[in-house]
C-alpha cells in the first residue's frame, strides 16, 4: 500500500493507528539521538520522529541522510505530540517512525518550497514543477480546476457537448 492516509488528515483519534504515509521532506531536525522531519505532501504536513530508544538503527541512520525534497514512504504509529503545534491541523500528533523508505533522492532545491519563498520569480517560474508545490500555487491550481468543473458540468446539463477539434497547421 502506497499510503493509508494523507499528510492533511491524522488527528488524535487516529491515536495508537499503525499508518503508511508518503510524501516530500520539508525540513528535517537532527538532535543526534532524536530526529524530526516534517512530511508534506498536497494535503498537509505531519511531523514524523525517529527516536533512538524506539526507532530501528538502521531506519535512524537512513533517516540521518534525508534531505530538502526526498522522496520518502514511512511506516509507524500515530502518537500524541508533547509540544503540539497550533498552527498545522496535524499539530496534536507525530508519527513515531518504524519503516522508512527512500522513493527518490533530490538535489537541494533552488529555492524553499514554503509559502513564503526565497526565490524570485525568474527563478520560480524557471523551475515551476516545484513552484507548484507551494500552497498560494497549488491552491489557485485547484481553485481553478473546480471552477472550470462547474462550468463544464453546467453546460453539460444544458446539453452543450464539448468538441476538441485537431489544430489545423
Amino acid at each position: 500500500m502506497y499510503r493509508s492516509h494523507t499528510n492533511g488528515e491524522l488527528r488524535l483519534s487516529h491515536k495508537e493507528e499503525m499508518v503508511t504515509l508518503a510524501g516530500w521532506v520539508q525540513k528535517t531536525r537532527d538532535k543526534g539521538f532524536m530526529i524530526w522531519v516534517d512530511l508534506r505532501d498536497r494535503y498537509g504536513i505531519t511531523q514524523l520522529i525517529f527516536d533512538e530508544e524506539r526507532t530501528p538503527a538502521t531506519v535512524m541512520e537512513k533517516a540521518k541522510s534525508l534531505g530538502r525534497e526526498f522522496v520518502i514512504q514511512i511506516k509507524g504509529k500515530v502518537i500524541e505530540r508533547e509540544s503540539k503545534n497550533a498552527n498545522i491541523p496535524t499539530g496534536d500528533v507525530e508519527i513515531l517512525v518504524e519503516e522508512l523508505e527512500v522513493l527518490n533522492q533530490a538535489l537541494v532545491p533552488p529555492f524553499t518550497i514554503e509559502d513564503k519563498t526565497d526565490g524570485g520569480e525568474d527563478l520560480r517560474m524557471k523551475y515551476r514543477y516545484l513552484d507548484i508545490r507551494r500552497n498560494p500555487v497549488k491552491n489557485k491550481l485547484v481553485f481553478r480546476h473546480k471552477v472550470t468543473m462547474e462550468v463544464r458540468n453546467f453546460l453539460s446539463k444544458q446539453d452543450f457537448v464539448e468538441v476538441e477539434t485537431p489544430y489545423l497547421i
